[in-house]
């Protein structure tokens, strides 16, 4: 979840996608131009282990657009795929 963010924060669409379940995974990736995301919050993970093929993060991703602070909510779902985790779903 956090290199997720990370990427989302520096513009990487590469690895958003290569970090998207290939049944889920969009054609590509847009940026908003005048979105600036400015913080992490992870709230709560299940599952998710080294003995897990499937576990959720309930995160706040903090931004700033056009002058303005916002946050978005999300409980996103991830599982293995080629023995990689990635992004699923929002729950």
């Amino acid at each position: 979840m956090r290199s997720r963010y990370s990427a989302f924060a520096v513009q990487d669409a590469a690895y958003l996608l290569k970090t998207h379940h290939s049944s889920t995974r969009p054609t590509v990736t847009d940026f908003e131009p005048k979105l600036r995301w400015t913080g992490l919050e992870i709230v709560g993970t299940t599952g998710g282990s080294a003995f897990h093929t499937e576990g959720s993060v309930e995160f706040i991703a903090h931004y700033t657009e056009s002058g303005r602070d916002g946050s978005m909510h999300e409980n996103s779902s991830f599982v293995r795929e080629d023995g990689n985790w990635v992004y699923l779903s929002a729950l």
